[in-house]
C-alpha cells in the first residue's frame, strides 16, 4: 500500500518528457539545452524560431543574480547595449516547475503572455518564486550536468551591477573612467541545433509546476528572491551606457 501511495506521489510531481536539443555556445563554453517540446510546444517554437532566424548569435547575457537567475537573449553590444527584433509574444505556458537548471522566458512584470526572446537559466530551485509569480513563468527546457560548469563560470565573473564582465575589476566598475567593450561581455556567439528529433531526450523528467496551470497571479515582488520583468533591465543598462560615452 505504501508503495502504491509513494507511486501516486511521484507522477503527480515528476512526469517523462521528450525533446528537441540545442547547444548554445557561449564566449565561457558551451551549454547544451533539452528542449521539452511536448509540454510546452509553443514556446519551443518560439526559441527555435529565434535560433533558426540566428537572432541569438553574437547576443550578450545582461543580468546575472547570484543565486536567482542568468538571463540573455535580448540584446547585443556595440559600443551600448541594442535590444534585437522580436517577434509577436508568446502564450504562456506554465506546466512545468522552475527547478535548478531549467531555462524560461522572461516577460514583462504584468502582462503574464508577453515574452518574445528574453530568457534565463534558473541557478537553484525557484519555483516556490516563480511558479506562482505573475501567472507563472514559462520552463521550457533543461541544461545537462555537464552545462553547470559553464554556468558556474559566469556566475563566478565579476559583475557591474547584475550584468557579468570579463577583464574588469569591482574597482573598475565603479570608475566613470572604464570602458566597456564587446570583449568584456560574456558573448552567445551562435545557438544550434543538435538534434531536431522531439523523442531525442526520452529520459527527461521535468517536474510539474506547483501552481499547476499557473492561475495564481502574484504582483511581481521587489525582494532580492527577484522578479524576472524587463521593466528592471534599462536600470541595469544605463550604468554601462554612461561609462561608454563619458
Amino acid at each position: 500500500m505504501k508503495k502504491m501511495i509513494l507511486a501516486g506521489l511521484l507522477a503527480v510531481t515528476t512526469f517523462a518528457s521528450s525533446a528537441t536539443v540545442v547547444e548554445m555556445q557561449t564566449s565561457q563554453g558551451t551549454i547544451t539545452i533539452n528542449l521539452f517540446d511536448k509540454h510546452t510546444p509553443k514556446t519551443v517554437e518560439n526559441f527555435l524560431s529565434y535560433v533558426s532566424s540566428e537572432a541569438y548569435n553574437n547576443t550578450v547575457i545582461h543580468r546575472s543574480v547570484n543565486n536567482f537567475v542568468i538571463q540573455g537573449g535580448g540584446f547585443t553590444y556595440d559600443d551600448e547595449f541594442k535590444a534585437i527584433e522580436t517577434s509577436d509574444a508568446v502564450i504562456n505556458e506554465p506546466v512545468l516547475s522552475n527547478a535548478k537548471g531549467t531555462i524560461a522566458m522572461a516577460k514583462l512584470g504584468s502582462d503574464a503572455n508577453s515574452a518574445t526572446s528574453q530568457w534565463f537559466f534558473n541557478l537553484k530551485d525557484n519555483s516556490e518564486n516563480l511558479d506562482n509569480q505573475n501567472g507563472g513563468f514559462t520552463v521550457f527546457g533543461q541544461i545537462t550536468q555537464e552545462s553547470y560548469a559553464v554556468i558556474d563560470a559566469i556566475r563566478a565573473l565579476t559583475h557591474c551591477g547584475e550584468i557579468p564582465v570579463v577583464g574588469i575589476t569591482t574597482e573598475q566598475c565603479a570608475d566613470p573612467d572604464t570602458v566597456i567593450t564587446s570583449a568584456n561581455l560574456v558573448s552567445i556567439n551562435n545557438v544550434v541545433v543538435l538534434d531536431d528529433d522531439p523523442n531525442s531526450s526520452i529520459n527527461l523528467s521535468p517536474k510539474e509546476s506547483t501552481n499547476g496551470d499557473g492561475s495564481n497571479v502574484n504582483p511581481d515582488k521587489s525582494s532580492s528572491g527577484g522578479a524576472i520583468g524587463w521593466f528592471v533591465l534599462p536600470l541595469a543598462l544605463l550604468g554601462f551606457k554612461r561609462r561608454r560615452t563619458a
